[in-house]
């Protein structure tokens, strides 16, 4: 329990720290949404825009407070009424406009990161047991393809072979007209068909790097005294397997689904642009383009919580599989 506890304060204070941070680096850039506001309607009306109607746009936005005033006013919000402030671009509240997106998000995210451990873990597995065969150069050639080949490359692919070859498109997360219908097992299975190629998209490259890394653990287990004693006992070969290599070999891979859900998050925009998908990723790039910046810094702060999250969720795994870390010899 005290491990949990310390484990929960840690990731809090770290959301903390992360929140300023994100705060720091929205405000950053020179620039607000008052001249944006400002210059197109310079290029809307023709009329030349002065300073002191940037001033005015700025004041009636809350802009013209110092920097430590506006995270503040943020921050106290966020943590009394769950409140992540004003989005200036679609004159909403941030909750609102991100309402409909999040959970779009949140099943492409976690979906992605199911289906990388549960390829990776037995295709490692196999690899490291068959070392040397015709299906372990087969699924190192893959592994090294999928490394290389960018997200968006692979995206734009899955878009062609599905139209040329199946007579589909899969680019968005529901056929025309099925996304405001009522959810229903239709809906479901509509979703699912056009699910399947930004999950792949999006866990390829991150599969084939947790199939090296446990490739790599599982040999390095195999290898070891106490696995040859066993043999020597007579356990048998599946017991051995997987009483013992296997469960150590996880850790590696358990203690990276921070990471993991680092570069998801952070493919996951590009993706989503490439196929149309409604989730957080296409409103967060408008947001830092147009330097609408609470909804930017929230979209961040939400990213990086996922990322936080996760690590928290690997540390909570790590104590379940291995009982040194679980009674403090491994910190």
């Amino acid at each position: 329990m005290n491990y949990v506890v310390r484990r929960l304060g840690s990731a809090a204070l770290t959301l903390a720290l992360v929140s300023f941070i994100v705060f720091t680096l929205i405000a950053l850039p020179p620039g607000d949404y008052a001249e944006t506001i400002a210059y197109r309607r310079q290029a809307d009306t023709g009329t030349m825009v002065r300073q002191e109607d940037i001033d005015a746009i700025r004041l009636k936005l809350g802009l013209d407070r110092p920097f430590l005033e506006q995270y503040g006013v943020w921050v106290r919000g966020i943590v009394t009424r769950g409140d992540f402030g004003f989005s200036f671009r679609y004159f909403a509240p941030v909750t609102d406009v991100i309402r409909t997106r999040i959970g779009y998000t949140l099943v492409l995210v976690v979906t992605t990161l199911l289906l990388t451990y549960l390829i990776a873990i037995p295709v490692g597995v196999y690899s490291a047991v068959r070392q040397y065969s015709a299906g372990d150069y087969a699924l190192t050639l893959l592994g090294y393809v999928g490394l290389a080949i960018p997200n968006f490359l692979l995206a734009l692919i899955l878009l062609y072979v599905s139209a040329t070859v199946f007579d589909t498109s899969v680019g968005g997360m529901f056929t025309p007209g099925m996304e405001s219908a009522p959810w229903s097992l239709d809906k479901v299975v509509d979703l699912l068909r056009h699910l399947w190629v930004p999950v792949l998209v999006l866990c390829i490259s991150g599969t084939a790097f947790q199939i090296r890394v446990m490739r790599a653990v599982m040999l390095d287990e195999l290898g070891k005294l106490y696995v040859t004693a066993a043999r020597a006992r007579g356990v048998p070969a599946r017991q051995l397997l997987m009483k013992y290599p296997v469960r150590v070999a996880i850790n590696p891979l358990v203690s990276t689904i921070g990471w993991d859900l680092s570069a998801i998050v952070s493919g996951a925009p590009i993706v989503a642009l490439v196929l149309a998908i409604p989730d957080m990723g296409p409103l967060f790039l408008d947001a830092l383009r147009d330097q609408d910046m609470y909804l930017a810094g929230t979209l961040l702060l939400l990213y990086s919580a996922l990322v936080i999250i996760g690590t928290f969720i690997s540390d909570l795994l790590l104590a379940a599989l291995d009982p040194r870390i679980r009674l403090g010899y491994v910190r």
